[in-house]
């Protein structure tokens, strides 16, 4: 079984910054609760660069492997980048979009996961779906405010 989840936030700040921090895989650790990148292999906005995030608290917790299967960076409108999941907990596709809207930005995040459990996946998601929604919801709230608290700085090059 496969489950969806798409949320998005509006930012105050321009699209060009809201896409900078977006694509700062290290800066996740600023706005995903309980996540860090450990390693980017390749360019950030490159097809094929491998990214590891590391969800968890000490040695209680799990790497979320993935590959960046597209990127869709023009000079004026909307910017994507997706990811293809490949680890042993979280698997599947995700994206993150960002485009202007009202003088500002919405930022888009989308993830396509397979549920475990087999048989009893449906019932995995019926307790795991909401909560993955108030954590996404959460971490997209605290995307915002790291973005419009920084938006005069540069974000880091990586």
């Amino acid at each position: 079984m496969q489950a969806e989840v798409r949320l998005s936030v509006d930012v105050a700040a321009d699209p060009d910054t809201v896409w900078e921090r977006a694509v700062d895989w290290t800066g996740q650790r600023e706005w995903i609760p309980l996540t860090h990148v450990l390693n980017v292999d390749g360019e950030p906005l490159e097809v094929g660069t491998r990214v590891v995030a590391r969800t968890g608290i000490g040695p209680l917790g799990f790497d979320d492997t993935m590959t960046v299967t597209s990127v869709v960076s023009p000079e004026s409108g909307p910017r994507s980048v997706e990811v293809l999941h490949t680890g042993r907990v979280v698997r599947g596709v995700g994206e993150m979009r960002v485009e202007a809207h009202g003088g500002g930005a919405r930022f888009w995040w989308w993830e396509r996961v397979d549920v475990p459990g087999g048989p009893a996946a449906p019932a995995v998601w019926l307790v795991a779906g909401p909560a993955v929604r108030v954590l996404f919801g959460h971490a997209l709230r605290r995307f915002a405010r790291w973005v419009e608290a920084n938006a005069e700085s540069p974000a880091p090059r990586r």
